[in-house]
């Protein structure tokens, strides 16, 4: 008898019951993974929360080696009012790229959005009319070897993903450039919106890398493979127009880049998709992302549980005392 175990093909004789043994653990421990994996996913999309102060193991030494390089900050600004949070990259005298402290303060500023019930969106932007250079290459020099590179990706990777799932709706709102790991935080949001002069481009092949932070992955799903290889392999720069035809770009703003209103045309652009109660907003962003990441069958149960948790709720009750007639 044969059996596959992750690509690789064992022979079972019926005088090899250890072996055979030895190779069901395997395949159990495998499925277990998978399971625990979707699991993971299933969670996040089900509940409005995060253990925050959660620090998993593999993660703590790559904190300790990022906090070492300081210099710009992430703030965030909750609108309460609109219900509109913004999140900004701050590091202008390296046009905005990340230093180590500022990939762990991302990451408190994500967990932060996770557990804001009142919110509807949240609009990413980079300071003084630019966007993002990706990393600090002081840092990036500092954790060369493969072993640092790795774990800077897996905390990154974590810390974007859990981005794209926030229960909030989110834009890139991308002013002058957006470079390398910059390019990866603007496919990390549910929407890119340009000002008519910004540029945004996967310059990764010019340092010899690839994308690391899961840009990569994310840019497949948005614009497809044959134009993912596209901008990747070629380093293109993709302006207002390249970016919308292919599907990159969501919206053309009409002003430049650093003029001081490019966050409210943004706001205003947003605005149509958030009206109505928190509730039913992140209750629409959880089923969407349920669709997209889940088998059919679980997101179809997860898209049950989430209804659940709006009808007969207050806006649902409101909407029904109206009589609203079908056009």
């Amino acid at each position: 008898m044969l059996i596959w175990v992750i690509g690789t093909v064992f022979k079972v004789t019926p005088t090899s019951q250890n072996r055979r043994s030895s190779i069901m653990s395997v395949c159990g421990a495998a499925r277990c993974r998978w399971i625990q994996s979707r699991g993971a996913v299933r969670r996040i999309l089900q509940q409005n929360r995060t253990v925050c102060s959660h620090r998993s193991g593999s993660a703590e030494g790559i904190r300790e080696k990022l906090q070492v390089f300081p210099g710009g900050s992430i703030e965030l600004q909750k609108q309460q009012e609109s219900g509109i949070a913004v999140l900004t990259v701050n590091n202008p005298a390296r046009m905005n790229a990340f230093s180590g402290s500022m990939m762990l303060e991302l990451e408190q500023r994500v967990c932060d959005l996770e557990t804001w019930t009142e919110g509807k969106a949240v609009i990413v932007q980079g300071a003084a009319g630019t966007f993002c250079s990706g990393s600090d290459l002081n840092a990036v020099r500092a954790i060369a070897n493969p072993h640092d590179g790795m774990k800077m990706c897996e905390f990154m990777q974590n810390t974007l993903t859990r981005l794209l799932r926030l229960p909030l709706i989110s834009a890139a709102l991308v002013e002058g450039r957006a470079l390398g790991g910059g390019a990866e935080l603007t496919t990390a949001c549910d929407f890119r919106l340009m000002t008519s002069d910004a540029v945004i481009q996967f310059v990764h092949k010019h340092m010899g890398l690839v994308p690391g932070w899961g840009g990569a992955a994310r840019l497949v799903r948005i614009v497809g493979s044959q134009n993912a290889l596209k901008l990747l392999s070629g380093a293109k720069k993709v302006d207002p127009d390249f970016g919308k035809q292919m599907g990159l770009v969501d919206e053309v703003l009409h002003c430049s880049s650093g003029e001081g209103n490019a966050l409210s045309h943004a706001e205003r652009w947003l605005g149509q998709f958030i009206k109505g109660p928190a509730p039913v907003i992140q209750a629409v962003k959880k089923v969407v992302v349920s669709g997209r990441e889940l088998p059919l069958d679980e997101a179809l149960r997860t898209e049950r549980s989430v209804f659940g948790t709006v009808w007969g709720g207050p806006a649902n009750l409101e909407a029904l005392a109206l009589k609203p007639k079908h056009k």
